[in-house]
């Protein structure tokens, strides 16, 4: 059976209900939850409650969800379950009725009540009401989940198990995916929160029952519920089966990011049978000092890219890697063995991690590149010619800032880091002179230094400029260094696509590469890593301005 797509209704009235349920149909969800925490206080509500379910455009789940598990309803335990006694043997019931396992186990009233509603006979089959049974923690993983999930396993009037708890990391995806593929009855298993979403778009994969999608972002019943339109479009839901490879994008954070939508766009483009999903791995916290908060850093990453590349049944086929992991990916690779390109081995930091499995599913090959060195010289190619004897100017030291620097030297280009932290653009001048021997020497310079520079060209490595970074409405290069002449400036910021760098350096008649066309390449050449095929970078490109500027 394939995965129900579920939207949940907060019923406010029967009427504004009703008309979400059909905007439901209309974009493709299979049923509704109707949530009547906050409508449903007594006996006196009774009859809008059965109006709700028996005119409901679409099949649904009723819901009225206590204060103690995570719901809106204070009112009387007894008024509710005289509610599922009254639904369960009305003319037209609810297709679900959804209780909390903790008030069914110890209210012999109330599974009374439940059982005969989901036992009384109807006249037709597809009348009849079936029992979701579900547990939830909005705190975490709860200790006792296998028991609860025993618990529910042993109720025979159960039709559908639910478990749904806030995730801590990926990790516990892994074990709601086991969950499912180890199920005894249809099974719901669902992570809430930001490290929760992998849950919610796989499920199709691992044979959950069904997933929940909100209509609109502000109207979640649960945090980190994907939108109906996100999970149609951008996850492509219904073209996710059992034999689909997963991807990702492994940073912190990564919610923002446009790669979702130009990964899973491409894939179906070319009739590749891959989901691409955020794949967030938080960094340390700061407190402890730098070395044990990047050691911390470090053993969260190992952990659980480990066990996602070695999960037997999650088919994890490769990731693009961004902030703060980029080179804690190439540790991980000289760790394990793993192969590494040029240029991810010359510059110690990577972007994309390639796995090839064998025929049972184990692990036959992982490799490691670099996309980022290559997409940026590309753009500059496009408008310098060749790279030998330029002299271009790099802001910032970051991952990125690193692999273009390493591009460039290679290149034969007179390159120059302007860097607020001195000491981090030396490192990456020192291991250049290291690495790459004959090699020109890499110059470092103070920040305020750029102003003066005499450099052809500059490229924007730092967050400066970015939405949702920590000066959105700044530029890296002030008015003095653009007023020193006709010059081309790159940026690597995307979002938004036109930052103040790239408004002002047009205006002063400078020629410009924004950061989109960074970002098409870099991910163009992942693309063609992981499916051997050529990407469809206008696609990709359309998508993200239209993304972007729209």
């Amino acid at each position: 059976m394939a995965t129900l797509l579920c939207v949940p209704i907060m019923v406010r009235s029967v009427e504004s209900a009703h008309a979400d349920a059909v905007v439901a149909r209309e974009h493709g969800a299979d049923l509704v939850e109707y949530r009547v925490d906050e409508l449903f206080h007594g006996s006196e509500d009774e009859p809008l409650i059965l109006r709700l379910v028996e005119s409901s455009p679409l099949p649904c789940i009723l819901t009225c969800r206590p204060t103690w598990e995570g719901g809106l309803y204070d009112g009387e335990d007894a008024a509710r379950i005289a509610l599922f006694e009254r639904l369960g043997t009305a003319d037209r019931p609810p297709r679900y009725l959804d209780v909390e396992r903790a008030a069914y186990t110890r209210s012999a009233n109330l599974r009374q009540k439940v059982n005969l509603a989901v036992e009384h006979p109807k006249q037709q089959r597809d009348l009849r009401t079936t029992l979701i049974l579900s547990t939830h923690d909005f705190a975490g993983r709860p200790a006792d989940l296998t028991r609860r999930m025993l618990a529910m396993g042993a109720e025979p009037a159960a039709g559908v198990h639910k478990v749904a708890f806030r995730a801590r990391s990926l990790r516990d995806n892994l074990e709601l995916f086991d969950l499912l593929a180890e199920r005894t009855k249809p099974t719901i298993a669902l992570g809430m929160g930001e490290f929760g979403l992998a849950s919610r778009v796989l499920a199709p994969k691992f044979g959950g029952f069904l997933t929940f999608a909100s209509l609109r972002p502000e109207e979640t019943t649960a945090p980190g519920q994907p939108t109906l339109t996100d999970l149609l479009g951008t996850y492509r839901f219904r073209e996710i089966g059992p034999a689909t490879r997963v991807y990702g994008i492994v940073g912190w954070p990564v919610g923002h990011s446009m790669s979702p939508l130009v990964h899973n766009a491409g894939f179906s483009e070319v009739g590749h049978d891959g989901v691409y999903v955020p794949l967030p791995i938080a960094s340390h916290e700061p407190g402890q000092g730098a070395a044990a908060d990047a050691e911390a850093t470090y053993a969260s990453f190992k952990a659980t890219m480990l066990e996602l590349i070695h999960h037997p049944r999650l088919d994890f086929a490769g990731c693009s890697v961004t902030m703060p992991h980029k080179q804690n990916l190439v540790r991980l690779a000289r760790e394990q063995g793993w192969s590494l390109d040029e240029a991810s081995a010359q510059s110690r930091t990577a972007n994309t991690l390639c796995i090839e499995r064998s025929g049972d599913g184990s692990v036959a090959q992982a490799s490691v590149a670099n996309t980022d060195a290559a997409a940026a010289l590309a753009c500059l190619v496009g408008e310098l010619g060749g790279l030998a004897g330029r002299r271009i100017g790099v802001l910032g030291a970051g991952g990125v800032a690193r692999a273009i620097v390493f591009g460039l030297a290679g290149a034969g280009a007179s390159v120059e880091i302007f860097n607020r932290s001195r000491p981090r653009a030396e490192a990456i001048a020192q291991d250049v002179s290291e690495a790459i021997p004959g090699v020109g020497p890499v110059g470092v310079e103070d920040w305020e230094a750029r102003i003066g520079a005499e450099a052809e060209a500059f490229i924007n490595c730092t967050s400066v400029g970015m939405t949702g970074g920590p000066a959105p409405d700044e530029s890296p290069l002030p008015p003095d260094a653009l007023a020193r002449g006709n010059k081309l400036v790159m940026e690597t910021v995307y979002h938004p696509v036109r930052t103040k760098l790239l408004s002002e350096a047009q205006d002063a008649g400078w020629r410009t590469i924004d950061g989109v066309e960074m970002f098409v390449g870099q991910g163009a050449r992942q693309f063609e890593l992981w499916t051997g095929v050529p990407a469809p970078c206008t696609l990709f490109r359309r998508l993200v301005r239209e993304a972007l500027q729209g």
